[in-house]
C-alpha cells in the first residue's frame, strides 16, 4: 500500500512540477542567495550552480539567458523531458516504447 501511494505521489509531482512552475514568472529564482554547499561553506561554485535558474528560463523559452546561468541546462532539461514522458506512461499503467523506455527501466520489470 505505502509502495503505491509513493509511486502515484512521486508520478503526480513529476508531472506537474514543470507544469506549476510555467505560471511563475522565469525571474522567480534569480534574487537572492545562493543556497549551494558548496558556496556557502568553501565560497566556490559547483557544476549545479546556477542550474534552477537555468532551468526556469529553459521552460519559459529565454535559451539565452537559460546559458548564462549554466550550460549544463541544455543537457539536463532533455533528461528531465524523458522523466516527465516517462512519468505519464507509469501513471497509465504502460511502458514507454522504443530504445528510450528500455534504458529508463529495469530489465527485471
Amino acid at each position: 500500500m505505502i509502495k503505491k501511494i509513493f509511486f502515484y505521489t512521486s508520478n503526480i509531482v513529476t508531472i506537474l512540477a514543470p507544469i506549476v512552475l510555467l505560471f511563475f514568472p522565469a525571474t522567480t529564482f534569480d534574487k537572492g542567495e545562493s543556497i549551494c554547499l558548496s558556496v556557502q561553506l568553501a565560497g566556490i561554485e559547483c557544476y549545479a550552480c546556477g542550474l534552477t535558474k537555468g532551468v526556469m528560463h529553459f521552460i519559459h523559452l529565454d535559451f539565452s539567458k537559460a546559458w548564462e546561468f549554466n550550460k549544463l541546462t541544455f543537457i539536463v532539461v532533455p533528461m528531465l523531458g524523458v522523466l516527465w514522458v516517462r512519468a505519464i506512461y507509469d501513471i497509465q499503467g504502460k511502458r514507454m516504447p522504443g530504445k528510450i523506455g528500455d534504458l529508463t527501466y529495469r530489465k527485471d520489470t
